[in-house]
């Protein structure tokens, strides 16, 4: 199966791409994630797939590193927890509505790529994080936005 692509957007200040540096083997779950289209996004990524770190909610949203799915989707087990704040009472171990990634750190980026940068790029016009009203957390991304957005940043493809 090819390789695929996705940009996954964390504010900094609940799980940053440092954070992320800072876990055991730079690997973290990435847990959550409460809307059906991210989910189901998070449930097509296979392992190696490539992934965007994006900082939301902060000034300047920007893209910030590259990471990878280190494990395919899986239970997401806060939702099972009634003292989280990501409890689904309509979820259970046994019926398990939401589900997570395990994302590796790859490399922090050269230099950042700001939204407003990504959104001044042709080469982008069509990429989801650059259109009007786009929230979802988990996105696709084309191998050749992504490359472009590596070139913008001044990293390698690799």
């Amino acid at each position: 199966m090819a390789r695929r692509y996705w940009l996954m957007k964390s504010e900094p200040s609940a799980f940053s791409f440092n954070d992320l540096l800072d876990s055991p083997r730079n690997t973290d779950h990435w847990d959550g994630v409460r809307n059906y289209q991210a989910r189901n996004s998070m449930q097509e990524m296979t392992k190696g797939d490539r992934v965007l770190f994006y900082h939301s909610s902060t000034a300047p949203p920007h893209v910030v590193g590259i990471a990878e799915i280190a494990r395919e989707a899986y239970p997401d087990h806060t939702a099972f927890d009634e003292k989280s704040k990501y409890y689904d009472s309509k979820s259970s171990p046994d019926n398990p509505r939401w589900f997570m990634v395990d994302v590796r750190a790859i490399k922090k980026l050269p230099t950042i790529v700001p939204l407003a940068d990504l959104k001044a790029n042709p080469k982008l016009a069509k990429m989801l994080v650059v259109q009007k009203g786009q929230r979802l957390s988990v996105q696709p991304v084309t191998a050749a936005e992504y490359t472009e957005v590596l070139r913008m940043a001044g990293a390698s493809a690799r």
